[in-house]
């Protein structure tokens, strides 16, 4: 646990707040993660330039339908902000994401996502798909 975390209650740890918003997409549990989403929030991806937090429920939420699990490879807490990298698993298969999301009060103000890609990976093991 971070300094910082140290001296936050518990349910304003960035790091529990992030685990709880994935585990609402795994859940398909939008009461769940309502209270995690700021009324300010941002989300930006290659796709979406900071969109605001009902274009991100009305375009986005809908893909919790379509995800299974998260296993983290990366959560690490730097101050408010919270930088993951995740496999994801779905009804489409396997991706590989980085996010990093910054979180005040024990809400998710900002999520910035860098597609990653799929699992499993398109190009051979130690090699590259034709550009």
């Amino acid at each position: 646990m971070s300094s910082l975390s140290a001296h936050k209650p518990a349910e304003h740890d960035p790091i529990t707040v992030v685990r709880k918003v994935y585990k609402a997409y795994v859940d398909g549990n939008r009461a769940a993660i309502e209270p995690l989403i700021a009324p300010d929030f941002h989300f930006s991806s290659p796709r979406d330039n900071r969109l605001d937090r009902d274009t991100y429920f009305q375009r986005c939420w809908p893909n919790s339908q379509a995800i299974t699990g998260f296993d983290f490879v990366h959560l690490l807490a730097d101050g408010d902000r919270v930088f993951v990298t995740y496999e994801g698993r779905g009804n489409q298969g396997g991706f590989r994401n980085t996010e990093v999301l910054t979180v005040r009060g024990g809400q998710v103000v900002e999520a910035e996502v860098y597609f990653g890609w799929s699992l499993p990976h398109r190009a051979p093991k130690g090699g590259s798909l034709p550009s």
